[in-house]
């Protein structure tokens, strides 16, 4: 679909919505909640695996209560004077061996259960992402076009991909470390209490200082990654507009004001990702420098109490490890947060989207347009994109069956605007449309759709065969009719001679003029065989013996069909059974080419000035 069926009033240069979602304050418990929602289908399976990353590190957990009693029976045997006598004790090697078959068994367990962990919040990360995207999908082809006027096309993109991408690696990899680190931090300091009070509320008291600047550091640094989402959108968003237009810009010498606009949105987003990564970035070593202050403090505490005799030299080497496993989960978890703070807000925009308002919902209508004639009724139309800027303010006509109307009038008169409104992509303020008789409002926007072929003044061709961009949606088309529309337009012998006829590949490298790509779409539209078509500018991109070619396929095209056909160059439509002269939303003037003429009204100064500004 062209830009301006598709895009209507956007402006080139400065991404639409930019800064809306980093204005709107982030919803970090509730985004969370509605991504469990989300999920509940794969839930059971994700508790499986986060059960399977908990018994995992339980495994890991009871290894130095082990290695304890290890340590223990090890230094039985060591040297010790008693009563001014060394003595040498006996190592019970079968005891030993017994504990360390145990600790392999123990060790291999939590391998292979977080193997089942890994693999399968892998599978579900994915399903969960390809549904997401689905979705999204879905969602697009329910939006009304007005969210696409007021939104860029990159930011939407950005939440496809880069938003739907946060959110996946999050569950695939924090999920289960954020599991297994907790596990870990409150397995560790059960045992630590259970083998010594002292020197577990001494590992503790170090601790708790580092859950305090973490929880500083989460609630300053929120914002930043919402902002950093966003900002990504805004990047998308300006160079998806700016390099779809990348020769007008050129053309126009707007590569500065364009860099400049893109320097000041990326500035925005080096601002918010510097922001973020570095608050983020200061857990880590902030939770590193708490974990070894917690090490030294144990280390000091636990050889008062060994040269005390009040614990053994075993529980030292427990403590050992298991303060290594009581702060390591304090910077997996700083890092895990961060995750999930970035999952929030990329959640949140995604879960905008998929809330915004869509289409009303016509499944209940009856499909009632079937073996159309052609006839148009057009009953005080009144329409604005925006509520406060109404652009057709009182239109009415009736178009006959077979009838080839043209609509002229300036720019910003509504000839395209009143397209849009027959084919419902927007709905009425006003009035209605009848096809028929029947008000297109009462059927379904598809039963609408099927009615109307259309050539544009945008050539819109997709990657594949020529064969199948004629074809495109239409089902149960044979090979011979593909010909026959191609050699009504004068396209068969320019693809006979490609290589590989009507399977040659349309992409970047197909060298295809511009006057052949709209016949393309002429031929499209003749395998649509609608009983309504429009042509919207569809000779403007082409020179002027290409335009004849063009109209000469258009005039095939139009046979029979009742036809609506907006035009600038005036000298196209003189052959047209009736021309609406619009201006500022209202029809003027009515009549053929002659009768206009003859009026010498604004039709006859438009159609004049042409021809002088031609000559």
């Amino acid at each position: 679909m062209s830009e301006n069926i598709r895009k209507r009033p956007g402006v080139m240069g400065g991404p639409r919505g930019m800064g809306r979602a980093v204005e709107k304050s982030q919803d970090f418990k509730g985004t969370w909640i509605k991504l469990i929602r989300y999920c509940k289908a794969y839930l059971p399976v994700i508790i499986f695996a986060m059960l399977a990353a908990a018994a995992g590190t339980v495994l890991q957990i009871i290894g130095p209560d082990k290695l304890k009693d290890m340590t223990n029976e090890i230094t039985k045997g060591l040297p010790a004077l008693i009563n001014g006598q060394m003595v040498v004790g006996a190592i019970n090697m079968d005891h030993v061996v017994c504990i360390a078959v145990l600790l392999a068994c123990f060790y291999a367990g939590s391998a292979v259960l977080n193997f089942a962990q890994s693999f399968t919040m892998a599978t579900v990360t994915q399903k969960i992402s390809k549904t997401m995207r689905t979705d999204i999908s879905r969602k697009i082809n329910r939006l009304p076009l007005k969210y696409f006027d007021k939104t860029s096309y990159g930011d939407v993109l950005s939440r496809v991909t880069n938003d739907v991408d946060a959110i996946g690696q999050t569950m695939n990899q924090s999920i289960g470390t954020l599991v297994t680190a907790v596990t870990m931090f409150v397995g560790s300091l059960l045992m630590m209490l259970y083998t010594n009070w002292i020197m577990a509320l001494t590992a503790v008291g170090a601790s708790i200082l580092g859950f305090a600047l973490m929880g500083i550091l989460m609630k300053k640094s929120q914002k930043y990654f919402m902002a950093q989402q966003s900002g990504l959108g805004n990047v998308n968003g300006h160079i998806e507009e700016i390099y779809s237009g990348h020769n007008i810009v050129k053309v126009y010498n707007g590569g500065n004001s364009a860099k400049k606009t893109f320097e000041e949105i990326n500035k925005n987003l080096y601002n918010s990702a510097w922001k973020s990564q570095f608050l983020s970035g200061l857990m880590m070593p902030l939770m590193q420098f708490i974990g070894n202050f917690g090490y030294v403090a144990v280390c000091v505490v636990g050889a008062s109490l060994a040269m005390n005799g009040k614990i053994s030299f075993g529980v030292i080497v427990a403590f050992m490890m298991y303060i290594r496993l009581f702060t390591q989960p304090l910077t997996q978890m700083a890092q895990a947060a961060n995750n999930l703070q970035r999952t929030a807000a990329a959640g949140e925009r995604v879960f905008e989207f998929l809330e915004e308002k869509e289409l009303e919902d016509e499944s209940q209508k009856p499909k009632a347009l079937e073996n159309v004639k052609g006839k148009v009724e057009f009953r005080h139309v009144k329409f604005g994109y925006v509520p406060e800027k109404t652009v057709i303010r009182d239109f009415s006509t009736t178009i006959d069956p077979g009838q080839k109307v043209a609509i002229v009038g300036p720019t910003g008169a509504g000839k395209t605007t009143i397209v849009n409104l027959l084919m419902r992509f927007y709905d009425l303020d006003g009035g209605e449309i009848l096809l028929d008789g029947t008000p297109i409002h009462q059927v379904p926007r598809e039963n609408v759709h099927e009615q109307f072929g259309m050539v544009l003044q945008d050539s819109w061709l997709f990657e594949g065969t020529i064969k199948e961009n004629i074809i495109y949606s239409k089902q149960g088309i044979t090979e011979e009719q593909v010909v026959d529309a191609c050699k009504k337009v004068g396209l068969h012998h320019f693809i006979k001679t490609l290589p590989k006829g009507y399977d040659t590949i349309l992409n970047d490298k197909a060298s295809l003029s511009e006057g052949q790509k709209q016949l393309i779409t002429i031929a499209r539209a003749m395998i649509q065989n609608a009983p309504l078509l429009i042509l919207d500018e569809a000779t403007s991109s082409v020179d002027t013996r290409t335009e004849r070619i063009v109209q000469s396929a258009m005039d095939q095209l139009t046979v029979g069909r009742t036809s609506f056909v907006i035009a600038h160059r005036l000298s196209t439509i003189k052959n047209a059974d009736l021309i609406l002269v619009m201006k500022d939303g209202d029809v003027i003037e009515s009549g053929n080419h002659d009768e206009l003429l003859a009026q010498k009204g604004f039709y006859a100064e438009l159609y004049n000035s042409q021809f002088e500004s031609a000559a």
